[in-house]
């Protein structure tokens, strides 16, 4: 059976940098519309870490040939041929090779390369919806017409064309809407750890949420139904899952964590407690007050740091 660590949080786009070619461009940082695209085995062939089952900070569209297996949030998908595939900055992915000859291509982008030019939020978008099917398999002719969208994208992209940026957007549109034709790939089976799998995505679902960086901000996903809905699953799944994989409850964890991070608050803010307290969900200080009793016996003025 093949294991997957899941990092504490999204791999970032200089991470990917750094793990596919061990150096990362200049200017990524500040580019908030930052889009490149690589050949996949020309990629590969750089790759000095291997690739982890985690969620990423950027969406991916991959031309994908030759027979794989592509671990996607609690499912697996067993592609073979080629397949035009879609992935969300919200759910945690990776992919095995089992002919280990791939080849293709794929682009990297942030949201905000979309955010003005699509009329819906990508996220809305069928491929990139949570609990949505990523891989669209194609014939050699729609492969053929793939691969040509790709190359047009790797002349242009280092081009000093003034208005690059409008032209790769709309060979990245014409890819989605290449897809929304067809059929996503029916081939989806449930991981031989099926419960596990979904277990380490509601672990990143929440963890997601943290840290709370503002009084302003909310930890929104506060209940085990919260996060089936977000995680597209009945909500007695995850919490057979959840339990069964980690001897503790769905509840357990969520409370846990919003311990942890009130304790965090308290010790190293100057918010007060009716601040902190909004922040991590609860509409009264006194059912803050109450929960931090219940938690750690203590109250949460006790670890106010003097």
């Amino acid at each position: 059976m093949m294991y997957f660590s899941l990092m504490a949080k999204a791999e970032s786009l200089e991470e990917f940098y750094q793990h596919k070619f061990n150096q990362v461009p200049t200017g990524v940082l500040q580019d908030a519309e930052h889009f490149n695209v690589f050949r996949l085995e020309e990629a590969l062939s750089c790759m000095t870490v291997p690739a982890q089952y985690t969620r990423r900070d950027f969406y991916k569209v991959t031309l994908m040939r030759g027979k794989n297996i592509c671990h996607y949030a609690d499912k697996s998908i067993e592609v073979e041929g080629s397949n035009l595939m879609f992935f969300s900055s919200h759910v945690p992915y990776t992919w095995e090779s089992v002919s280990g000859d791939y080849t293709g291509y794929f682009c990297v982008f942030k949201e905000a390369f979309f955010t003005a030019q699509l009329r819906s939020n990508i996220n809305e978008l069928p491929m990139f919806r949570l609990g949505g099917k990523p891989s669209y398999p194609l014939t050699k002719t729609q492969d053929k017409q793939v691969t040509q969208i790709f190359q047009k994208m790797l002349n242009e992209v280092d081009s000093d064309y003034s208005f690059k940026h409008d032209l790769l957007r709309n060979y990245v549109t014409e890819l989605i809407h290449f897809a929304l034709k067809m059929k996503p790939s029916e081939k989806l089976y449930q991981h031989p750890d099926a419960k596990a799998r979904i277990t380490a995505v509601f672990m990143e679902l929440l963890e997601q949420q943290f840290p709370i960086e503002s009084p302003h901000q909310r930890f929104s996903l506060r209940s085990a139904r919260d996060f089936a809905g977000k995680l597209a699953v009945h909500v007695n799944y995850l919490n057979r899952s959840v339990k069964g994989t980690t001897g503790k409850t769905t509840t357990d964890h969520i409370a846990e964590r919003l311990t942890s991070e009130a304790i965090a608050l308290l010790k190293h803010t100057r918010w007060n407690i009716s601040e902190i307290s909004y922040s991590l969900g609860f509409e009264d200080p006194a059912y803050f007050s109450h929960f931090m009793k219940k938690q750690t016996q203590q109250t949460p003025s006790s670890f106010r740091l003097l």
